[in-house]
């Protein structure tokens, strides 16, 4: 009789541990879903995820119950032990003998890139720097490999974005990543490969997550009406603007749920325009602004601006306004980065 009460006593106790560990497990995922760093907290104070870099990693990799938002937020994390968990969760991928669009659809397929370019730069990185590692002699060098990266990253969104309306061609795509392998070209039928594959199959982004445009405008940099040149016809008109996410979005009406332009400001200047009172001018320092406009059909299709002109009520708000969109700028080395890296990738050593 004693032995049967201990051993009930046992597997009781067992029992209730083992509900405690399934409690905490989903209670660890759930903060996680919630707050990546203290999700992860919580698994290791519970013991149920070692507190190592390799041990993150596999955890973030098997991804199971996980946000993958949410995953790819924690990876972008510029500090340790993020740096650390990137670098180790890359290198859980099989990329040998691999070609880059198969490896490419492996690791996008794993969480949703995040938005900031920094932490982007960051871990297409560490792929191109993984990756070539294992594929030694198919690239001169890991810019090589990040440049081409990116390229099949834009091409998937030409091709399969229907609001892109002049999609590239395969020749397109071959020039446009001339020179890029230390100053020489990469084959030919590598890239065409590379392009029939994403135009017949495009990569499968995780979807999760994505934010409309009502929590977009939210709590914006800065918001109001302000009087825009037109681009084709030089008429002023009042438009509603809104600027945050680095990005100037402008509606014709203050009550509109989607915006009739787009302005990504990424490598552009504002300074005042004194041939017009009030006005400001926006210019980018290549020839045209990369922008998108709502067409007559109600199509986003990309602008074809030089410069914008604003016009504002009064010297202070044109100030201010200036004074916003300048730090927005600021906050967005992307085009930079990615000059630098082309750069890199096509001068010989």
């Amino acid at each position: 009789w004693y032995q049967r009460r201990v051993r009930g006593a046992t597997t009781g106790a067992t029992d209730r541990n083992e509900n405690t560990k399934t409690m905490d497990d989903v209670q660890g995922r759930q903060r996680f879903n919630a707050d990546p760093k203290k999700g992860i907290e919580s698994l290791i104070s519970t013991r149920l995820l070692n507190d190592t870099p390799e041990d993150i990693a596999v955890f973030l990799y098997k991804g199971e119950r996980l946000n993958k938002t949410k995953i790819g937020e924690y990876l972008g994390e510029n500090k340790e032990p993020n740096l650390t968990v990137l670098r180790k969760f890359v290198e859980l991928f099989a990329f040998q003998k691999m070609d880059i669009v198969t490896a490419l659809r492996a690791f996008l397929g794993k969480f949703r890139l995040p938005g900031e370019a920094q932490k982007i730069d960051r871990m297409m990185e560490e792929f191109a720097t993984v990756y070539c590692a294992a594929n030694a002699g198919v690239y001169c060098k890991s810019d090589t490999c990040y440049v081409l990266a990116f390229s099949i990253i834009m091409l998937n969104t030409s091709l399969h974005n229907p609001s892109v309306k002049d999609k590239l061609t395969a020749d397109q795509f071959v020039k446009m990543n001339n020179g890029i392998n230390d100053g020489g070209d990469l084959p030919a039928s590598l890239l065409t490969e590379a392009y029939n594959s994403i135009k017949n199959q495009p990569f499968e982004i995780p979807e999760e997550d994505t934010q409309d445009f009502t929590i977009t405008f939210y709590n914006p940099d800065k918001r109001g009406y302000l009087v825009k040149e037109g681009g084709k016809h030089k008429s002023w008109k009042k438009r509603y603007f809104v600027l945050t996410d680095n990005c100037l979005y402008y509606f014709v009406k203050e009550s509109d749920s989607e915006p009739k332009g787009i302005v990504p400001l990424e490598n552009l200047k504002v300074t005042e325009y004194k041939e017009r009172k009030f006005t400001f001018e926006i210019r980018s320092e290549d020839r045209f602004i990369k922008s998108a406009k709502t067409d007559s059909g109600g199509k986003m299709v990309s602008g074809n601006h030089e410069y914008y002109r604003i016009q504002a009520s009064n010297q202070d708000e044109m100030k201010t306004w200036i004074e916003s969109i300048q730090k927005s700028i600021s906050k967005d080395p992307f085009y930079a980065q990615m000059q630098a890296r082309k750069k890199n990738a096509m001068c010989k050593q």
